[in-house]
């Protein structure tokens, strides 16, 4: 192995950062450390947090080299812009310096390490000016160190300074956020990325196409470090020019522009071509989650342009992507995309679950083919209630029926509504007299009994007694009535009844005596051991029954379920009489 090839370093390390002008998208930071630098106003700790790769340990050293750099004669204090030339700047950035310490709370999280660290702070700095501890992952720490730490790290000595890096602060406890100066490191945006990795491939002599930095930057997702891993890969692949196939054969990603096809073939619901396409492109190198991935951001990207058309104007967008885009979403309606979006989400879980992600990533075009060739069902509900023709699944065209009177509550479903709960009511026909009873009046609003009050006239049946017995405040009785009396017979004084149960002898006496305090007459209870007819709740029931079946059975209820497909009826609403109340569905 030549000596060229075993001093190679990685584009991460080579290309790392050695002063605050060197951060990129970091403006905040930049500024306010350097100020704080310029005007010695040094705080004890400071906290940097971030993603991954976004430069928080790059930071942290600078901020050593910044407090402890001498200058290239000797004589300088910190400064924001260290020299680099100087023996402590040099030092720093090999990871030699003796009084810069790094630790690596991940492999040392015990309070053992943190008491170490503790006994080395009481000591002054071997050369430097201060003694810089550098602890990464900090949230590593267990809470014992933590709880060790806090005292020395509330009031250093005047020579020790902290920097802590991690990337998940809201695992640090709150004492220990209170003690440090905190700087949240924010993702790279795609345009600054773009530009930093066109700087480095030519520096390093490497030709890279724009659309393959735009590919590079895109899987990035804001970390620095990740796109130069990426593009250290694609020139290791490439040689001295990269291409963007190249790129996305790599990386495993569609080809843009059939991804664009493959979004409008599903949004026409030509299942057979898209089905086509995925297999292209699945031949071709793209992962099946990854195309998914895609697939997602394209449905967030064309929404976004339907609602704020100048999301177009982005320079990382190319004209060609800016100009389909557009037509698209001008095409597509907000529900539509919405709705494809909770689909694609939901197929991006069962990728992952599935042993084969390509079968997993076929079906769920399919659902979305499938539920892209249905009417909406706001479109679908409103052509109905006009009478005009309603679109099927299968293309064909029925003309509904002019709607009724009585609303029916219809659920959605089929795959055009998976996620809905139910439908808004429609019109249906009221069961006619031959298929469903007519209900019986509900007793009027309750009042509180009186001693005083008139007696009304003789009930004629045991569910006009159940509706005086509710009437007058007896829960109780009126429950009994319904559901264990089966009515046979009532006459002038005379209730006759068959009870489901034995006869309960106090309900029977409290039956006698409140019929004859509401009527002023003397009653007889009779019971028979067989006859009568079905109890008022079971009479009830049968009438909810038959009346949603016969909604289920109107032209225009039907026409719904045809086109909802796994819809039914769950509820009949009759029309309220004027002057009443909706009475009990059955006889």
């Amino acid at each position: 192995m030549s000596e060229d090839a075993a001093a190679y370093r990685v584009l991460a390390r080579k290309y790392r950062p050695a002063s605050f002008a060197g951060l990129i998208g970091q403006d905040a930071l930049v500024r306010t450390l350097s100020n704080a630098i310029a005007m010695d106003r040094l705080a004890h700790a400071w906290l940097l947090t971030g993603v991954r790769g976004v430069g928080k340990t790059s930071t942290a050293r600078i901020i050593a080299r910044a407090l402890n750099c001498i200058g290239a004669d000797g004589t300088g204090g910190p400064t924001p812009e260290p020299c680099g030339t100087c023996d402590h700047c040099v030092s720093i950035a090999e990871d030699r310096h003796v009084d810069v310490i790094e630790m690596d709370a991940a492999s040392r999280t015990g309070i053992d390490d943190v008491r170490e660290l503790i006994e080395s702070v009481r000591y002054r700095p071997v050369s430097a000016r201060y003694k810089v501890y550098i602890i990464d992952e900090v949230h590593m720490l267990s809470k014992q160190a933590f709880n060790a730490l806090l005292k020395t790290l509330e009031e250093p000595p005047p020579h020790v300074k902290f920097v802590f890096a991690t990337t998940e602060v809201r695992r640090l406890p709150v004492t220990v956020l209170s003690r440090c100066q905190r700087f949240d490191l924010r993702r790279v945006d795609m345009e600054t990325l773009v530009a930093h990795f066109a700087g480095i491939a030519e520096a390093e002599g490497v030709e890279v196409e724009p659309a393959a930095l735009a590919l590079i930057a895109r899987a990035a997702d804001g970390s620095v470090r990740d796109g130069l891993s990426v593009l250290d890969q694609a020139m290791a692949h490439e040689g001295t020019r990269v291409a963007e196939e190249a790129v996305r054969a790599m990386l495993g990603l569609a080809d843009r522009t059939r991804l664009f096809d493959l979004f409008d073939m599903l949004m026409r619901g030509a299942i057979k071509d898209a089905l086509d396409c995925f297999a292209e492109l699945h031949d071709a190198g793209a992962e099946p989650q990854a195309l998914l991935q895609d697939l997602l951001e394209l449905c967030h990207w064309l929404t976004r342009l339907k609602l704020v058309p100048t999301a177009a104007d982005d320079p990382a967008v190319p004209e060609a992507e800016r100009t389909r885009g557009r037509a698209m979403a001008d095409a597509l309606a907000v529900p539509s995309l919405t709705q494809t979006w909770q689909m694609l989400l939901k197929g991006l879980e069962e990728v992952g679950q599935a042993a084969r992600p390509a079968l997993a990533v076929e079906m769920t075009l399919v659902r979305i083919a499938y539920a892209a060739d249905l009417p909406s069902p706001a479109d679908a509900l409103r052509a109905l209630g006009a009478g005009g023709a309603q679109p099927r699944a299968d293309g064909a065209a029925e003309t509904a029926a002019a709607p009724a009177s009585t609303p029916v509550d219809v659920p959605r479903g089929g795959a055009a509504a998976a996620d809905s709960a139910a439908a808004e009511p429609v019109p249906a026909a009221t069961p006619s007299p031959a298929t469903a009873p007519a209900p019986a009046p509900t007793p009027a609003p309750t009042s509180a009994p009186t001693a005083e009050a008139a007696p009304r006239p003789r009930p004629e049946s045991l569910r006009a007694i159940a509706a005086l017995a509710e009437e007058r405040r007896e829960p109780i009785l009126s429950a009994w009535l319904r559901t264990e009396v089966r009515p046979v017979r009532v006459t002038a004084g005379t209730v006759e009844i068959n009870c489901v149960r034995a006869p309960d002898g106090r309900m029977l006496d409290l039956l006698r005596d409140r019929l004859a305090e509401w009527t002023g007459e003397r009653w007889m209870i009779a019971l028979t051991d067989s006859g009568g007819e079905p109890t008022l709740d079971e009479q009830a029931q049968a009438a909810q029954e038959a009346a949603d079946r016969a909604a289920a059975d109107h032209p225009l209820v039907r026409q719904v379920l045809d086109a909802f497909p796994g819809a039914r009826v769950r509820t009949v609403h009759r029309p309220v009489p004027d002057g009443g109340n909706d009475g009990d569905p059955s006889p």
